[in-house]
């Protein structure tokens, strides 16, 4: 037996590195089924994020279904999702680089279907009885106002004629048409909610001119969050609500809103993408559904006829984008130990088939860390929770009395959360000697409505006391030195960095991504889909003003003293650029170790794999810097201005 070398944490040599990670790689965002083939949308890092449109037949033919350079990435929202449809073997899809939707037919090149206007276009459906496909549609020719936010159908027998069927609303999302044609339901919602705060369910009559005659309001309202409307075989609404605190299922049938099975767990999550599904039928009396306890995912099987809820044993604590057809379901599942993968269960016989892994990536166990849950005590004699991730590498230990340092990885929206999926740019850090946290602080999903309420008006207050809560407990633990910790985390997981390292003693040091830095400024420029969240997570911007300087750490840089490392596309239209660079130049004026890494062509997110390298490996060098300790890895050197 080997034995272990002793070794400052930090600097353990690796078989986890980020060429490793990135060669070949993939991350899985959509599925379909059409015919018994299986259609997902896969993000490709080495071909510079573009997301392609693969397809399964069902003899076991994997292939892409169209060339470069089309890209099927929907800016609606500017997060998109709901980027591709595909019936009878047809693909509709919204390319990324002119965001019209082309069709793909079988052995053709891809067309446009739209005309070539400032339009983006999102969450298709295809009518059937009328030849034509319905979506989501955001106007952004007037650039004086907000974008217009509908509900369109393009008639595919003529070419770019195109018919608004819903509009008023700020918002919509979710239009599905019934199985007989008749009936068309969507959800909708104004500011300054977000879909999660509470938005409607509709339904209307199809007229035979195809228009929709006046709307029924199902469920829903301010206070009421609806989630994936959809339609069973014998035509009665179904969706998702948490009228009672827990996003639950319910059906509407005779004018009446019944709850299948009333649960302490979240069928549901925010729909920050179009598209999402967590749920399909099976028959008319049973759907395959998920659900989430403490962070954990769930498949069963819901009896409709008798209300019953059956388990369905599975391997995965993650599931999402499950579609039910032809006596399986598929869904993307991933666990602590297999990264997120497409695939495919008998609904018969329970076997399970990976139709696809996202890379061919095979690591020793004795490198991999697997999270432990972690229930912990933060303000007002609450409970937060968050995954912790002990150093593993079989190689290395660290120094005899020593304990590692800790990340603190706050996850973005806020209203977001993380899981226990296996994830290799997590055992990066744990591979070299990093304890992490990876936290699911109070307003992250899963948790209930409650739990996820907590943010409501506190913003950079509960999510900072959870984060510091945390990594004081694992340090009361004895599993991680209390003298060296850093935070790291994007968007707005990224301004929590920021307030940290601001109002915070615990945290020495960090890493933004794209963060906010200004909320006065966030609330004056970014996108539509998000003008308006700070009035609910923080108050309305002309009655609390107060409260956006005073939670925004670029008006507290006397108490700023610590070292940061930023990252910023270039090309964010959520979190604009100038977000990061204010900070670094009055970080820079004031004597503070501070880095910055700006990439030309990324936006918000990065999807590149040399600019994914490029970052990982820069806040590894950053860290080592501030920590002190020599990396194993060769890397890029990063300019650090006042070290």
């Amino acid at each position: 037996m080997n034995k272990k070398k002793i070794s400052p944490y930090g600097s353990w040599k690796s078989p986890v590195t980020m060429n490793m990670i990135l060669a070949d790689s993939v991350r899985f965002y959509e599925l379909s089924l059409d015919n018994e083939s299986i259609y997902w949308l896969e993000g490709r890092p080495q071909e510079n994020g573009r997301c392609v449109v693969v397809k399964r037949s069902l003899c076991g033919e994997v292939s892409d279904q169209f060339p470069t350079p089309f890209n099927a990435r929907s800016r609606v929202h500017e997060y998109g999702g709901g980027a591709f449809l595909v019936y009878d073997g047809v693909i509709y899809f919204s390319h990324f680089n002119d965001q019209r939707i082309y069709c793909k037919k079988m052995y053709a090149e891809p067309f446009p279907i739209t005309e070539v206007e400032k339009y983006f276009y999102s969450d298709f459906r295809y009518d059937r009885k009328r030849d034509r496909l319905i979506c989501i549609r955001e106007d952004h020719r007037n650039t004086k106002r907000e974008p217009i936010n509908t509900i369109i159908s393009i008639d595919l027998k003529i070419p770019y004629k195109v018919e608004v069927l819903a509009t008023g609303k700020d918002f919509y999302s979710s239009p599905r048409i019934s199985l007989d044609g008749e009936q068309l339901t969507w959800l909708s919602w104004d500011h300054p909610n977000m879909p999660w705060d509470g938005c409607e369910v509709f339904i209307a009559k199809i007229l035979n001119n195809g228009y929709l005659d006046d709307p029924i309001l199902v469920a829903g309202g301010l206070e009421e969050s609806i989630f994936q409307p959809e339609w069973s075989p014998d035509n009665i609404l179904h969706f998702i609500s948490d009228r009672t605190g827990w996003w639950n299922i319910y059906r509407y049938e005779n004018n009446k809103v019944e709850p299948l099975y009333p649960m302490e767990a979240e069928f549901g999550q925010p729909q920050w993408v179009f598209g999402m599904s967590k749920y399909g039928f099976e028959s008319e009396h049973s759907i395959i559904c998920t659900y989430s306890q403490k962070g954990v995912w769930n498949m069963a099987r819901l009896n409709m006829a008798n209300k019953s809820l059956e388990k369905i044993d599975t391997p995965y604590t993650a599931i999402e984008n499950v579609h039910v057809d032809a006596g399986k379901v598929v869904f993307l599942g991933g666990s602590p130990t297999e990264e997120n993968a497409v695939i495919s269960m008998d609904l018969k016989n329970k076997e399970i088939k990976i139709i696809r892994k996202p890379n061919a990536l095979i690591i020793d166990a004795a490198y991999l860390s697997v999270p432990e849950t972690i229930e912990f005590p933060t303000e007002d004699n609450l409970k937060a929770h968050g995954f912790f991730y002990a150093p593993k590498n079989k190689d290395f230990t660290g120094p005899l009395g020593g304990l590692p340092p800790l990340i603190s990885i706050i996850h973005g929206g806020p209203t977001s959360a993380t899981d226990s999926v296996l994830d290799y740019r997590v055992q990066f850090w744990t591979s070299r000697g990093f304890a992490v946290f990876d936290i699911n602080y109070s307003g992250s999903t899963g948790y209930g409505t409650d739990y996820r309420r907590r943010l409501n008006g506190r913003w950079g207050v509960v999510d900072l006391n959870d984060c510091e809560n945390g990594a004081r407990y694992l340090a009361d633990k004895g599993y991680v030195d209390f003298n060296k910790m850093a935070i790291r985390g994007g968007s707005a997981g990224g301004y929590t960095v920021l307030r940290a390292l601001t109002f915070s003693q615990i945290y020495k040091t960090g890493a933004s991504y794209y963060g906010v830095s200004d909320l006065e400024g966030l609330a004056k420029d970014t996108h539509k889909f998000e003008s308006r969240y700070l009035d609910k997570i923080i108050g309305p911007y002309l009655e609390s003003a107060h409260l956006y300087r005073d939670r925004s750490p670029i008006y507290h840089l006397d108490k700023l003293g610590k070292p940061i490392i930023f990252f910023q596309g270039l090309e964010d239209k959520i979190v604009p650029p100038n977000q990061a660079k204010m900070m670094v130049e009055a970080l820079r004026k004031k004597g503070v170790p501070v880095a910055y890494i700006a990439f030309e062509d990324e936006q918000h997110g990065f999807r590149q794999a040399k600019y994914i390298k490029r970052a990982t490996e820069a806040e590894l060098y950053f860290y080592s810097k501030i920590f002190g300790f020599e990396p194993a890895d060769c890397m890029e050197p990063v300019t650090i201005d006042n070290l």
